[in-house]
């Protein structure tokens, strides 16, 4: 018997007939995805990073030197100007921001905000002003009140680099150099501190380790012997922010807020 279809038959005949959907075809994978805002997700940054963050603080250290040393030589000061402190901050940031542009160019996938978490949201700043104000005047206090049996003039010891720094500008230089602190600082070592390195150390450490050795460099950066456990506990602070909330909008907000409470204190203390 044949079993090959009559011609005109009806379809019924046939039984029933289930359409099918073809299935969408599977995204691909993204190489360097933007982190998501959920708690302990770090981004994709690979390792290197953190070997192109080295490099860029030791060639910002010899930019810093060489402007400073070029400025006294123009200047004919000899004493430590107040000229020759901003070129040598700015030497330096241009070592640590060159140090970002390197990674994010031979990386090249995607853009910065993706990358290192350059985002900000509205709530990042009643968190990052909390935090940062709760970090200067009640963190650092109480991590050096058991030093006051050693050294009773502690507190006024950790304020010493920065009447240094700011007593020597006054007007408008010292309006040049509170936005540098206040504005520059927080963007330029957040992106640098907790954008490449932390991010690159938490795919090799994890992310609490990863935490506490940016912390740590973050610390030693500033070259502070005193103020050093004060810069590293505050860099814990800001590393948790930048981790627990994947972008670094908290953490710059709460540098600022902490660099701009120090500047006010010092000029009503003018």
């Amino acid at each position: 018997m044949s079993t090959a279809p009559t011609p005109g038959r009806d379809d019924r005949d046939e039984g029933p007939r289930v359409r099918r959907t073809p299935a969408p075809p599977a995204e691909p994978e993204l190489v360097g995805r933007a982190p998501s805002d959920q708690a302990g997700d770090e981004g994709r940054v690979p390792r290197w990073g953190a070997g192109v963050a080295v490099g860029g603080f030791l060639v910002g250290l010899i930019l810093a030197g060489w402007a400073i040393a070029l400025w006294d030589a123009a200047s004919g000061v000899n004493r430590r100007s107040y000229g020759a402190d901003v070129v040598g901050l700015i030497g330096l940031w241009i070592g640590m921001l060159g140090a970002v542009v390197v990674f994010t160019r031979v990386r090249g996938r995607r853009p910065l905000a993706a990358t290192l978490g350059l985002r900000f949201k509205p709530s990042d700043v009643p968190v990052g002003v909390g935090c940062g104000l709760a970090s200067q005047f009640l963190l650092v206090p109480l991590l050096y009140l058991p030093l006051r049996a050693v050294n009773s003039h502690i507190y006024r010891d950790l304020g010493k680099p920065a009447e240094s720094l700011t007593r020597r500008a006054h007007g408008p230089g010292f309006v040049v150099l509170s936005v540098l602190v206040i504005v520059g600082a927080p963007v330029v070592e957040e992106l640098f501190f907790r954008g490449l390195l932390q991010r690159s150390l938490a795919g090799w450490l994890g992310p609490g380790p990863a935490i506490g050795a940016a912390a740590l460099g973050f610390g030693l950066a500033h070259g502070e012997a005193v103020q050093l456990l004060a810069l590293v506990a505050f860099g814990v602070v800001l590393g948790v922010l930048a981790q627990r909330s994947g972008r670094l909008g908290p953490g710059i907000v709460a540098h600022a807020a902490f660099n701009g409470a120090t500047i006010a204190v010092i000029a009503l203390g003018r």
